[in-house]
């Protein structure tokens, strides 16, 4: 005797609920990665945001580059 098998059911459920938040999600990341697919680095370093979040940024790696050193 065949043996049920409750995966196709669970996730045709699941997919049921959940494709809202899946195709919102796929086209706020497209949109996103459009948007900013075409900033320069001369916009990036001008950017407000970049330099406010700089210094944390750069004490942030020296930090983790301090573990990779035997």
């Amino acid at each position: 005797m065949r043996k049920f098998d409750p995966w196709p059911v669970f996730f045709k459920r699941e997919f049921n609920r959940n494709w809202p938040f899946l195709v919102g999600f796929a086209i706020t990341g497209a949109l996103i990665t459009k948007m900013t697919a075409n900033f320069t680095e001369e916009d990036r370093k001008n950017s407000r945001f970049v330099q406010r979040h700089n210094r944390y940024i750069r004490f942030r790696s020296i930090f983790f580059i301090s573990f990779l050193k035997p």
